[in-house]
Formats: structure tokens, C-alpha cells, sequence
């Protein structure tokens, strides 16, 4: 029997390397998070039971919607939501990439695809719901392919400022294994995309700063607070409501 130990190839070992210095991070001073008493309320959100939906009425003008998950989550998270969108009669569409684990090439390809699609196959431009770094996705895809997008509503999204404000930065530079600030494809996720824009934000939010998701006005075309934790963006009834009056609005 062999006992001897196998050695992580270099390409393993510069890997792990890369990720044991992302950890080692130090947060940049005067680069403001959300407090720690919040982001322990985030934890505890996740042991709360699902409260009721909102009361649905039909959409004034049903669209084709594309839900993004956030950071680490899977579309399952966000299933509340698409219910309530699909009850009012909008066309409701998982984003297709299983967990969002960051971004690369392939699916970012995968997605500008898929939106394409989705847009042909109902002969109307899709609107783009997108949880966190799935408002990411949105803002990027609306600002290279705008006719293939009716409107973009984010929820709790840091779009705006420093990418590390907020509490999950690290973990994100863990998982994906490249740094905030170099992202694998080509970005300005600051820069308005040329459609209604729409940013939902929350002052209870625990992971991203209130700021980061609320923008500056050049930034979006509309900011609506939503007192939420910043999990709860996926399902909470006062949040579908508010998608859902987004959706209706003729901007």
C-alpha cells in the first residue's frame, strides 16, 4: 500500500496560495459595511418561516421576466417570487445556471443567449429582476444588449462605489477566485444601463451597504428603499410587491 502523500499540482498550490491572500485581506479603511449587529440579524433571518405573499392583481402589461439569483444561491431561493410574478400574469424565467457562483465567460455568454432567446420567443424585450450579484448580471447584460431588455430592477445590488462594501466581498474572492476589483469579463457596472433602471435598496440590509445598492441618481433612473433584511430580497411579501409594482410602471 502506497502511504505517500500526494502534493497539490502548482497550479492547485498557486490557487490555494491566491485564496489564503484574499482572506488575509484587510478591509479598506473608510470603506463603510453594514454594522455586525445587522449582519448577525441576516443569520437569523434564515431560521424565519416565509410569511405570507403579497395580494396579486394582474399585471397591467404581463412581460417576460428573467429572475438572477444572488451570490452562492440557487433560483429554488427566489421560487416565492416568480409564483407571485407568474400569478399576475407575467412570463416568468429561472435564469438557467443552477447556483450563482460568480461570473466568467462562459455563462456570462450562457445569459446574454439565453436573454436573447427569451426576448424572441415572446416577440417583446425581457425586464431583468436580479438579487444582489444577480443585478450585476442585469446591469451588464441591459448595458451591452439594451434592445433585448425592457427594464432592469435590482435588489440590494452593490453597483455603486467601492466593490468592497459591503460584508460578503471575501467570501466572493474565496469562491470565485479572482479579486473584486478584476473581474473575468469586461465591466462598468457603475455606468447606467440605457433602459429604465430601477435599484431596490434597504437601511437593514447586513451584507451590502446602503449606499453600494441605492446608487447615485446618474447611476439609475429610480431608488425605492424596501425594509428588508438583505436575504429576505428573494422572497419577502413587501418585496415582491414592490417588483411587482415596478413591473406595471410605464417608464
Amino acid at each position: 500500500m502506497n502511504d505517500t502523500v500526494r502534493q497539490p499540482t502548482g497550479s492547485l498550490r498557486e490557487a490555494i496560495a491566491r485564496r489564503a491572500a484574499f482572506v488575509r485581506e484587510p478591509h479598506p479603511k473608510g470603506v463603510a459595511k453594514p454594522p455586525l449587529q445587522l449582519m448577525l440579524a441576516e443569520l437569523l433571518s434564515l431560521y424565519r418561516g416565509r410569511n405570507k405573499g403579497p395580494d396579486v392583481r394582474p399585471a397591467a402589461h404581463p412581460l417576460p421576466v428573467m429572475l438572477l439569483p444572488g451570490f452562492g444561491s440557487h433560483p429554488r431561493r427566489m421560487k416565492p417570487m416568480a409564483d407571485a410574478l407568474t400569478a399576475a400574469g407575467h412570463h416568468v424565467h429561472e435564469w438557467g445556471l443552477g447556483f450563482n457562483l460568480g461570473p466568467n465567460p462562459a455563462n456570462f455568454a450562457f445569459l446574454m443567449r439565453r436573454v436573447g432567446a427569451i426576448a424572441r420567443e415572446h416577440k417583446a424585450p425581457v425586464a431583468l429582476v436580479g438579487w444582489s450579484l444577480g443585478g450585476l448580471f442585469a446591469r451588464e447584460i441591459a448595458r451591452r444588449e439594451p434592445q433585448m431588455v425592457a427594464k432592469v430592477i435590482t435588489m440590494g445590488t452593490p453597483f455603486s462605489g467601492d466593490p468592497r462594501a459591503n460584508n460578503a466581498w471575501k467570501a466572493y474572492q474565496v469562491v470565485t477566485g479572482h479579486s473584486v476589483d478584476t473581474p473575468p469579463i469586461e465591466c462598468d457596472f457603475s455606468v447606467k444601463p440605457p433602459v429604465p433602471t430601477i435599484a431596490l435598496w434597504s437601511p437593514r440590509d447586513g451584507i451590502v451597504a446602503p449606499r453600494a445598492a441605492c446608487g447615485w441618481p446618474e447611476e439609475r433612473d429610480r431608488a425605492v428603499s424596501v425594509r428588508c433584511s438583505h436575504l429576505d430580497f428573494a422572497s419577502a411579501s413587501r418585496v415582491v410587491a414592490e417588483v411587482l409594482r415596478q413591473l406595471d410602471r410605464e417608464d
